[in-house]
């Protein structure tokens, strides 16, 4: 299909009775009561629950929605939302609420696509992951809201340089032929991050997420891996040098999936700035250390992009319906990118789940691994692969498998037991060696040198 008409088929699809929402920016108190009333309209295919509290102690709230709430289903994606994190970038904290509400509105209608979404779809959305700086920019208002007030947590951190920096260690794995992926935290990594950060961490190491997008503003462009760039010589805030994931091409289909699904965005003149498609490399923006999409990316199995979606970062209220009619397709399209690629079990050969499985993709530098139950996700673009599944203890399994574009590719592995030699066996093999070792006294020491490794 193509690319201008899905998003105008997938907006039809949602015309169905829209429900009536409040166009309004909500302060703490009323967030709260935003999803308690969303979850009270949906009590069955919704959960709310608390991943921590702000450094002043408001709760980090998650409304999550699945036909089993609370409930990891097998084979299910985990799917998650950020809004806010910047306490003054606000337009993504109410297109959350008003996207929580739409969802629940639309399940209620029946609406094909949302109950389809919903059923399929473990959907996790935080509307603020900032309360504290939130309150403060509201307190001067869209009139007068200061750039930076209100965008730092109430230490006066930002939230989003506060993550463990796991891509200096990734550059300098690489150097040395290591992986980029499921990097370990520096032993002391909580003593270094704030409660909101250790909070999301902790969150996001809870659950197998697939994707996300965190919701920013003061640009309109979708932002994608990686923010760093490798190259360390300049120190100029506004560096640009593109510094692709081995999932570029990948990532760029997941913003370019927002950006034309999105009213304006692709069209690339926005803010004063132009971004070809509507979306952009981090770090050929600018460089940006301590980021969460790249920690979600080198730390997890989730892919994580950086929505920027207003010029202004507090837009009056009158502003927010038109905002919300723009993203409205885009926030709904880009959770169903979710299920794409390959998804399966990998189990041994009694059928259990194995948990941590290692599943490589030939010729992609970056693993992913299977969740608690043994199911793994892993988001490919249409092709053919060759995929491995590995797991301490058991022998390697290699399958070719082919991606289309409609649906993800089910894919299973049952891994057998490596075969454990007996001390007895062991040592009589050590005596065949032996006997061969004598017998290589008759070989020629010419042989003999170009046989050595």
């Amino acid at each position: 299909m193509a690319r201008w008409l899905r998003p105008l088929v997938g907006a039809l699809l949602l015309l169905e009775g829209a429900a009536a929402l409040s166009f309004l920016h909500h302060r703490y108190e009323e967030l709260v009561q935003a999803l308690f009333r969303v979850q009270s309209q949906c009590p069955y295919v919704t959960r709310i629950y608390s991943i921590g509290r702000s450094v002043e102690g408001r709760h980090l709230y998650v409304l999550e929605f699945s036909d089993y709430p609370g409930i990891h289903e097998p084979l299910e994606p985990e799917f998650k939302y950020v809004g806010n994190m910047h306490g003054n970038e606000v337009l993504g904290r109410e297109l959350l609420l008003q996207l929580s509400e739409f969802l629940c509105e639309e399940y209620r209608r029946g609406n094909e696509r949302i109950t389809r979404l919903i059923h399929d779809t473990r959907i996790h959305i935080m509307p603020s992951m900032n309360p504290d700086g939130y309150e403060v920019a509201a307190k001067q208002g869209p009139d007068s809201n200061g750039y930076l007030t209100g965008r730092n947590n109430a230490n006066g951190v930002d939230l989003n340089r506060n993550f463990p920096d796991l891509n200096t260690l990734m550059y300098y794995s690489r150097e040395i032929s290591g992986p980029n992926h499921h990097i370990p935290l520096p032993d002391n990594w909580k003593s270094q991050v704030e409660p909101e950060t250790l909070a999301v961490i902790q969150w996001i190491s809870s659950y197998n997420f697939v994707l996300s997008a965190n919701l920013h503003g003061g640009a309109v462009v979708a932002n994608y891996p990686y923010d760093k760039s490798q190259d360390q010589r300049f120190r100029s805030h506004r560096r640009t040098v593109n510094t692709p994931t081995p999932d570029d091409k990948l990532f760029q289909k997941l913003a370019k999936t927002y950006s034309y699904a999105h009213s304006w965005m692709h069209r690339g003149w926005n803010c004063g700035d132009y971004f070809a498609d509507g979306i952009t490399n981090g770090a050929s923006w600018y460089s940006l250390s301590k980021g969460m999409q790249d920690f979600n990316y080198l730390y997890t199995n989730c892919f994580e992009i950086t929505l920027e979606l207003s010029c202004n970062k507090f837009p009056p209220e009158e502003d927010l319906e038109r905002q919300w009619m723009a993203n409205r397709e885009a926030l709904v399209a880009f959770i169903e990118e979710v299920h794409q690629g390959i998804k399966g079990l990998v189990s041994d050969e009694n059928n259990n789940g194995i948990a941590g499985a290692v599943i490589s993709v030939q010729g992609i530098s970056h693993d992913i691994t299977s969740g608690d139950m043994g199911d793994y996700f892993r988001l490919l673009l249409p092709g053919t692969y060759t995929v491995t599944a590995s797991a301490e203890g058991y022998q390697p399994l290699t399958v070719t498998t082919t991606v289309g574009p409609a649906a993800p590719s089910l894919v299973h592995f049952q891994l057998k037991q490596e075969v454990v030699r007996k001390p007895a066996e062991r040592k009589a093999s050590g005596t065949r060696m032996n006997n061969k070792a004598l017998q290589k006294k008759v070989v020629p020491r010419a042989t003999r040198r170009g046989t050595q490794r």
